[in-house]
């Protein structure tokens, strides 16, 4: 029947990705370093260092996942193949919506599987710490970071990752002036690295009794969680704190104890808050974290050896430096300047749909392939 033949031809043609996703993956190379693994697992010893041995377990896991999802993909396009050719010799139209539901999730699962494949960074493995700042404008602007904060957590939901919210400046009338989130999860950063940057809105304003439309920026800065065991070096007299009472959302807590914390590094004027742990010294271990993250993030972007040498970066959150344009008036249209990669359905981008410019952003830093500027 012509419907199962479509199929056919359509599971035909995506063989080759498949096959070639494998070779992406370096299956081989992953069954090698797995079966030393569970070797070194089995030894005497392996638990006399507990930190070096749940290392290893949890590298195990992770190959096993990686080695399991192939398997599974080739038995979901082995099994399409054998509903068509059932459909065929039966003359079965009651399979086409299982055939239809089953090709659609195989070529889902290839895509984002293809897209780990460009995570090749040093912390792409990494969990994520975003940043939220209004840019000037007063309320329209905190609005709009607002409104960031609140995409970047659905989309930590649309993908099963757990986010905490470390710091949260209310903003004067609405919205905020400031925010600080960590999105925990295998590849977070990774996935949210190109997201780092200014985001730009044009609406007619909710907040003008005029109902003028006006244009609203925000940053969002994004690093890595970094491990423990990498070695940032701080010295305790560049680190400034500052102790203070929590705001916003907290629930009973805030605003009753000094124990939110800020530093500031003197050497680089860089500055980290945390407000939404029980205590101060809760606060400035979450603070230090986010410290180390920064340092070896600009680090690693200016190929500096000293932190000493490090300038902090500084972002001008103002027209000529946005990434990105979220367009809600005259016309809907949310366009990466970087890829040109653009889509016309802003509620599913303002609810968390960010796959298709994340993509783009992963596949152009992949292939050198940006948008003219």
């Amino acid at each position: 029947m012509l419907q199962f033949d479509e199929y056919k031809v359509k599971l035909n043609a995506l063989l080759p990705a498949l096959e070639k996703l494998g070779q992406a993956l370096d299956l081989d190379s992953a069954v090698r370093e797995l079966d030393l693994l569970d070797a070194e697992s089995a030894a005497d010893g392996f638990w006399d260092n507990l930190d070096r041995s749940q290392k290893i377990l949890q590298r195990i896991k992770t190959l096993r996942s990686k080695l399991e999802a192939q398997v599974r993909r080739k038995r979901q396009w082995s099994d399409l193949m054998t509903l068509c050719e059932m459909g065929n010799e039966e003359e079965d139209l009651s399979l086409i919506p299982e055939l239809e539901e089953g090709f659609s999730a195989l070529t889902a699962d290839i895509e984002n599987a293809r897209l780990q494949t460009l995570l090749t960074g040093e912390y792409d493995v990494s969990s994520a710490i975003l940043t939220f700042h209004a840019g000037a404008g007063g309320t329209e602007a905190q609005d709009w970071a607002q409104m960031l904060y609140r995409m970047y957590t659905r989309w930590a939901e649309r993908h099963g990752f757990k986010y905490q919210v470390l710091d949260y400046l209310d903003g004067d009338e609405a919205g905020v002036k400031s925010a600080t989130i960590l999105i925990e999860g295998e590849n977070a950063y990774g996935y949210l690295k190109g997201e780092h940057g200014v985001h730009r809105l044009v609406r007619v304003s909710p907040f003008d009794a005029n109902a003028r439309r006006h244009t609203s920026f925000a940053a969002v800065e994004v690093m890595p969680e970094i491990p423990d065991d990498v070695e940032v070096d701080i010295r305790p007299e560049d680190i400034k704190m500052d102790v203070f009472r929590s705001s916003g959302a907290g629930g009973q807590h805030v605003n009753k104890t000094s124990s939110a914390v800020r530093l500031t590094h003197i050497p680089t004027g860089i500055v980290v808050s945390c407000q939404t742990e029980r205590s101060q010294f809760q606060n400035k271990d979450t603070c230090m974290k986010m410290l180390r993250s920064r340092l070896v993030q600009i680090k690693t972007q200016e190929h500096l050896d000293k932190i000493s040498d490090i300038k902090g970066v500084q972002m001008k959150i103002e027209w000529g430096s946005q990434i990105r344009s979220y367009v809600f008036m005259p016309y809907q249209l949310v366009k990466d300047n970087r890829t040109a990669y653009e889509s016309g359905n802003i509620g599913a981008v303002m609810d968390g749909d960010l796959d298709g410019f994340i993509n783009a952003y992963l596949t152009a830093q992949a292939t050198g392939n940006w948008a003219a500027k």
